[in-house]
């Protein structure tokens, strides 16, 4: 696919064109700030555009020059990468848009496979958090208290992989089990957090565990 780069660093940035290249993708430009990107995209639309969360011009300029790429391209994807996995950081992520969009860790995606399999989400319209942020998000509350207290083991591990931005599909195939299993874990999730179940719109129901998350006040 035609991907683009934004990031101030230039050794993170040649290296990510080396994986890009390596993995067969076309990058259409590499670029050290988030103007330079934008006017980019603006005259030569690309698949995927990756871009640093702390960059020019501003100090979180990537979060800005998504938005600004998502108003002018909604089709592009954006991967929005970081040292740190924030909650704070994935909350204004996720309110850039609710398909295509990813976040996360730069040394996660130091390869290959990772990048290729995050670019090849997010181009289906997924949405894809880093997995470690993820599981963060959805741990069991000391005690045990409260809705999320109330699930058992295995739909814990269901949730992590929806919040994950994972299809019914790839769950199952993680967790060795079918996908009327998962389904059905779905349901019993939905019901405990009293949150409305839609299994055939993937990125509402990611969303709206992410929204229940968030009501919680989780800090990063």
């Amino acid at each position: 696919m035609r991907v683009a780069i934004a990031d101030d660093g230039a050794l993170f940035r040649e290296g990510l064109v080396m994986l890009l290249r390596a993995a067969g993708h076309e990058v259409v430009g590499s670029v050290s700030d988030g103007d330079k990107l934008a006017a980019l995209v603006a005259t030569d639309p690309v698949d995927v555009a990756i871009l640093d969360i702390r960059m020019p011009p501003e100090p979180d300029g990537g979060l800005a020059t998504a938005e600004r790429v998502r108003a002018l391209r909604p089709e592009t994807g954006l991967l929005l990468l970081s040292h740190y996995a924030e909650t704070h950081y994935l909350m204004r992520v996720l309110e850039i848009g609710t398909e295509g969009v990813g976040y996360r860790l730069k040394e996660k995606v130091a390869g290959v496979q990772v990048l290729d399999d995050t670019l090849t989400r997010l181009a289906s319209g997924e949405i894809v958090i880093e997995p470690s942020l993820a599981k963060r998000l959805v741990e069991r509350p000391a005690g045990g208290d409260g809705p999320v207290g109330a699930l058992s083991e295995r739909e814990h591990d269901v949730l992590r992989l929806m919040a994950e931005g994972r299809t019914n599909n790839a769950i199952a195939k993680e967790l060795f089990i079918s996908a009327k299993a998962v389904e059905k874990h779905i349901a019993a999730i939905f019901t405990k957090l009293d949150l409305p179940g839609d299994p055939s719109v993937h990125h509402r129901r990611v969303l709206a565990v992410l929204a229940y998350l968030r009501a919680r006040r989780i800090d990063g």
